[in-house]
């Protein structure tokens, strides 16, 4: 089989290659291109596991980022389990052709647990003691040693949160070819998520984010020119387009005016009880699963969903067969926001009584994707120097809470996830095999396939 990389490139769009990305700008144009369809959801997890199953939420189960348990009764989000995703994974096909066939999965998400050879995933140590430290895993368990060894520890702190820096991604761009470099796999599927950080903070405004755009292109042309060095096929593609948005929808807290959120009061803080409650969202970007545990409070929650200024798309069971994302663990509604809006997960009317980890980085605590977990509190004049505090008592061994973190959603000001109509913000694809205009994410799978397998082929016809 061909040796073939995928650099998934979060957040690339068309629109955003241009003087600030002169070597992806100069390699691009000699190379097949196409925008991919968005798919719904729009988000990570979602269509990475469509391009690795050539299959649709509604086939492999993963409805978005996260969901609701029913029957634990929980919000579950950013689980790491490669168990969740149903259907064959392309790498596991491509050994039935190729026994001697190997896979890297760089930091693609559900990477704990699955059967690629090599892989690397952000996972923290969480002592008994409530503190928190950087470290990553790995498959096989001594691969994270070494990395570690020649990179230093997995800088987690600049992966996510408000001091994510390119640090993250370029450690994780040396770690993939030094993966490479030590075991030769067939396959490299390789995350860079550095753009979707300053594009949800800033939008599309290059005046704030053409540092960062020039940061990824060098990171790159790193990386392409490493891997052609070799002979390998360089694939270049992005789960979705990011677009500037304006309005958060506090979706949770219209519903909780209607009587719909119930919660549990613990020392004078809110904290949400998703079994308990009539009907509740789930918010993941610009979309939001609605989970209506009390059948008789259906048609009302439709009524305030339809009703609800900034949401474009209401799906029942039934309408969400269209959109392939019908399965057991989406909402009794799926919601898609407009163009210039995107869903909090917020439910609590004061702010004075968030939960504590409404000021975290907690992106397991939450129920739902929070990004404005990118921006400490800017209405704390000092919050830097709080920081600073809690950063020296961690180091110094003590307990700790970095609650630093802002509940003022209107700092976002990129988003994505919805069905975006204008084909410049669609993510891409670019290879350097024959490819249509437009694919749909299902044919993303194909488009890997063909390159992998195209050796084969030829020596079939011969």
């Amino acid at each position: 089989m061909k040796k073939t990389v995928v650099l998934d490139v979060v957040g690339l769009s068309y629109s955003l290659i241009g003087e600030h990305m002169p070597f992806l700008k100069q390699w691009i144009a000699g190379k097949q291109r196409a925008t991919i369809d968005p798919m719904l959801p729009a988000v990570t997890t979602s269509v990475q596991s469509t391009f690795v199953t050539g299959q649709w939420p509604s086939e492999h189960g993963i409805v978005g980022n996260g969901w609701y348990d029913r029957t634990d009764a929980e919000v579950k989000y950013w689980k790491q389990s490669n168990k969740l995703v149903a259907g064959e994974k392309i790498w596991e096909r491509a050994r039935k052709l190729d026994p001697g066939f190997t896979v890297s999965k760089m930091f693609w998400w559900y990477n704990m647990y699955s059967t690629a050879d090599f892989s690397a995933t952000p996972r923290p140590q969480y002592p008994s003691d409530g503190l928190k430290f950087p470290d990553c895993y790995t498959q096989p368990g001594d691969l994270r040693d070494r990395l570690q060894r020649e990179l230093g520890t997995f800088p987690l702190f600049q992966f996510w949160g408000p001091s994510t820096t390119i640090k993250s991604t370029r450690w994780i761009a040396d770690a993939t070819m030094l993966v490479d470099q030590w075991h030769n796999p067939t396959l490299t599927l390789v995350y860079l998520p550095h753009l979707d950080y300053c594009l949800q903070k800033f939008g599309q405004d290059m005046t704030r984010i053409a540092p960062d755009l020039r940061e990824i292109d060098d990171v790159c042309r790193d990386m392409i020119l490493f891997y052609e060095k070799q002979g390998a096929e360089v694939i270049v593609l992005s789960e979705y387009g990011i677009t500037n948005v304006h309005k958060p929808i506090h979706i949770n807290r219209i519903l909780r005016e209607a009587g719909m959120i119930r919660y549990r009061e613990e020392r004078g803080l809110e904290l949400f009880d998703g079994g308990a409650s009539p009907a509740f969202a789930t918010a993941d970007h610009q979309i939001a699963h609605v989970y209506v545990n009390d059948p008789s409070v259906y048609d009302k929650v439709r009524s305030i969903l339809e009703k609800t200024p900034g949401i474009e798309l209401v799906l029942d069971r039934e309408q969400q067969k269209a959109y392939h994302i019908d399965h057991e663990r989406s909402g009794d509604f799926v919601v898609m926001a407009d163009a210039d809006s995107w869903f909090t997960y917020y439910y609590w009317l004061d702010d004075a009584r968030a939960p504590d980890f409404a000021r975290l980085v907690a992106i397991h605590q939450k129920p739902g994707y929070d990004p404005v977990e990118l921006f400490m509190d800017q209405t704390n004049p000092l919050i830097k120097l709080k920081a600073g505090y809690k950063l020296a008592r961690k180091k110094l061994g003590f307990r700790y809470l970095m609650n630093v973190i802002s509940l003022d959603a209107t700092l976002i000001k990129g988003s994505h996830g919805r069905l975006e109509a204008d084909p410049r913000y669609h993510p891409i694809f670019v290879g350097s095999h024959p490819v249509s205009e437009r694919l749909t994410a299902t044919e993303v799978y194909d488009q890997i396939w063909q390159t992998l397998t195209a050796d084969v082929l030829a020596k079939q016809t011969d």
